[in-house]
């Protein structure tokens, strides 16, 4: 039985809670995987090295960010069969639906790519009489998600 981890810090790391949960492949209704469940304190863990790690990629400019996902386009397009057959055993969908799911993805990150263009913000002159309006970018920062 295969143990999955949490990907903290750029490092797959083993859970340490004790607890897991199964994974189901819907075809066979087999457990095909453990997923460990985070405690707090591992959680906690990952959530303040995201946030010292979030400076550093928030000085990054954008363009440079952009590069990092076209790097994913690349690696999702090179491994597109793994990832198909990955997204099939999860979800018992058939390869081509798994495959027509990646596809949607990719155009959603394709599109994401074009970020610089809308993060710059806008400004209305004369909104209204002595009125100036303006919006900006100001990210949320680290934030955790239970999936």
């Amino acid at each position: 039985m295969k143990e999955l981890g949490h990907f903290i810090n750029g490092a797959l790391v083993s859970g340490t809670s004790g607890r897991f949960d199964d994974i189901f492949n819907p075809a066979t209704g087999e457990v095909q995987y453990l997923c460990p469940m985070a405690s707090v304190a591992e959680t906690t863990d990952a959530i303040e090295k995201a946030a010292a790690a979030q400076p550093a990629w928030g000085a990054t400019n954008p363009q440079k960010r952009a590069r990092v996902m076209m790097a994913m386009v690349g690696l999702m397009n090179r491994d597109m069969d793994k990832l198909a057959e990955a997204l099939s055993r999860e979800h018992g969908k058939t390869i081509p639906d798994a495959k027509g799911d990646l596809q949607r993805g990719l155009e959603v990150i394709e599109y994401c790519i074009g970020a610089p263009q809308m993060l710059k913000g806008e400004f209305t002159d004369s909104a209204g009489p002595g009125i100036d309006m303006y919006s900006m970018r100001q990210p949320l920062g680290v934030v955790a998600s239970i999936m």
